[in-house]
């Protein structure tokens, strides 16, 4: 059975194994830097190992492939009757990690 771990970062948890790609919150450093991930709640695979709320000694390394921001999303705020409207664009920044392994 393949590794995987539970990460936390940027407030979310993501389940993650070698070779995932995904976003999170922007994270500092590079396109193509490694970066280690140490906030590491859980490791499966052959056996489990659930951190409290950590697991000692786990790591997940992690190449930055990508910086850069997420579609527009439109924030329109209205009151019926009071002329009031507020029209405003987002566009939330992101990281895209490769995930090269997992170090429990």
């Amino acid at each position: 059975m393949d590794a995987y771990a539970v990460i936390r970062t940027g407030g979310k948890q993501y389940r993650v194994k070698q070779g995932d790609t995904l976003h999170v919150e922007k994270l500092d450093g590079n396109v193509g830097d490694s970066i280690t991930l140490s906030d590491v709640l859980l490791v499966g695979g052959d056996a489990l190992k659930v951190g409290t709320p950590l697991v000692a000694g786990a790591k997940v390394e992690a190449k930055i492939t990508a910086q850069d921001r997420g579609k527009k999303i439109i924030v329109f705020k209205f009151r019926r009757r009071k002329n009031y409207r507020r029209k405003n664009g987002h566009r939330q920044p992101f990281t895209a990690l490769q995930i090269t392994g997992i170090k429990a």
